[in-house]
C-alpha cells in the first residue's frame, strides 16, 4: 500500500544515533522543505523529560552535529517534536504513544533505534496499542541478530505484525551518495557494463578501514566482532551492488532481486581464504593508542580485523576473486571499492621500452566521495631512448563536480524513503538471511579449526597474513 506518513515515531530518541544522525537529518529535510507540513515527530525513550526538555535536547544536538549552513528553520522544526517516556519492555506506556500519534493519523512510520533485543517487546507493545495497522510501516536499525537463527527470530517477530512491504531494514551505507552512484556508474553509462565481467576484470577489492577503537561500544563489539559488525551487512551489500546483474528497472523489487542472487551465489569460504586479527598497542595519526585488550580491560578473542577472499559463482564473475578487508585502528579511515581490470592482451609499446599497467577504477565512499579511473597516457616530450607511458587518473570528486548541490547525511535519504514508502535502498529479509548463511559458515569454520585473531600493531594495515592472502595471487592491496 502506497502512502506518505504524517506521523513519525522514533524509539531511542535520546540515544547517540538520534543525536548524531536522526535529528540532524530530519531537521535538514525540514529546512529544505522535503517534509510534509503536517508531519508530526513523536520521540520516545526511557528517559523522563517534557516536550520542552526534549526540544532543548534536540536543539543542542543540532548545534553540535548539523552544519551551521543547514540550520535554517530549526525553531519551526522543533515545533514538530513531542515526547513521551516509555519503557519498551512493558505494555504500560504504549497507549500514551497512541494518544500522541492521534486518531487522525493518516499514515505512521516507526523507526526502532534501540537494541535488537527490545524489538520483539516493542512490537508487542505497538500491537497492544493498535499501532501496527495497514497504514503503519516500520524501520529497523541493524544489527538484526547475531546469526541466522537469531535473525529469523527477530524477523519472525516483526512479520507477525507487519507485511514485508511495510518492513524497512536499514543499512545506512545504502544511503550514501557514492554507493548509489555505483548504480548510476554501471547502468547509466555504456562504457562500463560491457566490460563488467570476468573477461575484463581481474579482481575486486572492498576495504572498510577505521582508525578508531571501541569508542564506548565495548560490550556490543566484544560480543559481535568485525565479521558480524561490518562484513555481514555493509561489505556484503557493497559486494552485491558491484556484482549484481542489471535490474529490469530502478525499483525496490527489481534491485533487491538481483542483489539476493549475488548473495546466494557466494561460495563457501575455504580454510586458507580468511585472516582475522586483533590490534595491539601502537600509534594512529601520530598518537599512541592502547591495544584492544587494554581498552576492553580484559583478554578477549574477538576479532577487530578480517580479510576474506570471496568468490561469486556465476557466469559473470567465475574466477574473479573479491578481496574484502575491514578493521579497527588502521592507518586511515577509508571505505573504497577497487575494480582492477586485466592487462591489455598484447602491448605494442614494449619494443619502444614502454610498460603498461592495467586500468583501475577506484570508488571512494568515505571520507571523501570520489571516482577515479586510471588510464595509460604518453608522457609529453621527446625521448630518443624510447616511448614513455605514465598512468594518469581521471578524477571525479563528487563535492566539486556537484558543488551546486547539498551534501546530505545518508540518513536523510533513508528517513525520507521510510516516510514516503520507497524500499529500494532497504534490505529485504531474504537478503539478510543469505548474508547470515554465508557469515555463519565462516564462523563455523573458525570454530572448527580453533582460529584465534592474529595480533597486529595499531596504525598498521592488519596482520601480515592479510597481505599474503592477496599476494599469493599476485595481488597487492590498494594501499600497498
Amino acid at each position: 500500500m502506497s502512502f506518505t506518513a504524517d506521523r513519525l515515531l522514533l524509539f531511542g530518541a535520546t540515544g547517540d544515533l538520534a543525536q548524531r544522525m536522526l535529528l540532524p537529518s530530519l531537521c535538514a529535510l525540514h529546512s529544505d522543505g522535503l517534509l510534509a507540513p503536517d508531519l508530526k515527530i513523536v520521540g520516545t525513550a526511557r528517559t523522563e523529560m517534557s516536550n520542552a526538555e526534549f526540544r532543548e535536547f534536540a536543539r543542542e544536538a543540532l548545534e553540535q552535529y548539523l552544519p551551521a549552513v543547514r540550520r535554517a528553520g530549526v525553531a519551526e522544526f522543533l515545533e514538530r517534536l513531542v515526547y513521551e517516556a516509555v519503557d519498551a519492555t512493558t505494555l504500560d506506556g504504549y497507549h500514551r504513544l497512541a494518544e500522541l500519534v492521534g486518531e487522525d493519523c493518516q499514515g505512521l512510520a516507526i523507526f526502532l533505534s534501540t537494541a535488537p533485543k527490545l524489538f520483539e517487546a516493542t512490537i508487542a507493545g505497538l500491537a497492544h496499542a493498535g499501532l501496527t495497522g495497514e497504514r503503519t510501516r516500520i524501520g529497523l536499525e541493524k544489527p538484526l541478530g547475531t546469526d541466522l537463527a537469531s535473525s529469523r527470530e527477530i524477523n519472525d517477530a516483526v512479520a507477525r505484525e507487519f507485511g514485508e512491504d511495510r518492513i524497512f531494514r536499514i543499512d545506512h551505507y545504502l544511503g550514501k551518495e557514492t554507493v548509489q552512484n555505483l548504480l548510476a556508474l554501471r547502468f547509466a553509462n555504456l562504457l562500463f557494463e560491457p566490460v563488467w565481467n570476468s573477461t575484463y576484470i581481474d579482481h575486486v577489492q572492498i576495504t572498510v578501514a577505521e582508525t578508531v577503537g571501541l569508542e564506548g561500544r565495548a560490550g556490543f563489539y566484544d560480543e559481535t566482532g568485525a565479521l558480524r559488525d561490518m562484513v555481514q551487512n555493509h561489505m556484503l551489500q557493497l559486494l552485491a551492488l558491484v556484482a549484481m546483474e542489471p535490474p529490469t528497472s530502478f525499483d525496490a523489487t527489481a534491485v533487491r532481486d538481483e542483489k539476493v542472487k549475488v548473495l546466494r551465489a557466494l561460495r563457501t569460504v575455504a580454510e586458507d581464504e580468511t585472516v582475522t586479527g586483533q590490534y595491539r598497542a601502537g600509534a594512529v595519526g601520530g598518537q599512541a593508542v592502547p591495544g584492544y585488550d587494554q581498552e576492553l580491560g580484559e583478554e578477549s578473542a574477538a576479532e577487530t580485523f578480517v580479510a576474506i577472499k570471496a568468490h561469486v559463482d556465476n557466469w559473470r564473475w567465475k574466477g574473479v576473486p573479491f578481496y574484502l578487508r575491514t578493521g579497527k585502528r588502521l592507518p586511515e579511515r577509508v571505505t573504497e571499492i577497487v575494480v582492477q581490470f586485466r592487462s591489455v592482451p598484447h602491448s605494442i609499446f614494449e619494443a619502444k621500452g614502454a610498460t603498461t599497467k592495467p586500468n583501475r577504477l577506484v570508488i571512494g565512499i568515505q571520507p571523501e566521495e570520489n571516482i577515479q579511473f586510471s588510464l595509460m597516457a604518453k608522457l609529453p616530450g621527446l625521448d630518443r631512448e624510447g616511448l614513455r607511458l605514465r598512468e594518469v587518473p581521471l578524477d571525479v570528486t563528487m563535492p566539486d563536480a556537484f558543488s551546486d548541490t547539498i551534501r546530505r547525511i545518508a540518513y536523510e535519504r533513508l528517513l525520507l524513503d521510510l516516510v514516503e514508502g520507497d524500499q529500494t535502498l532497504f534490505v529485504r529479509r531474504d537478503e539478510v538471511e543469505a548474508q547470515w548463511e554465508w557469515i555463519d559458515a565462516i564462523r563455523a569454520l573458525w570454530d572448527a579449526r580453533g582460529t584465534r585473531p592474529r595480533p597486529y600493531t595499531a596504525g598498521s594495515w592488519g596482520p601480515s597474513a592479510a597481505i599474503a592472502l592477496a599476494e599469493r595471487d599476485g595481488v597487492s592491496w590498494h594501499d600497498e
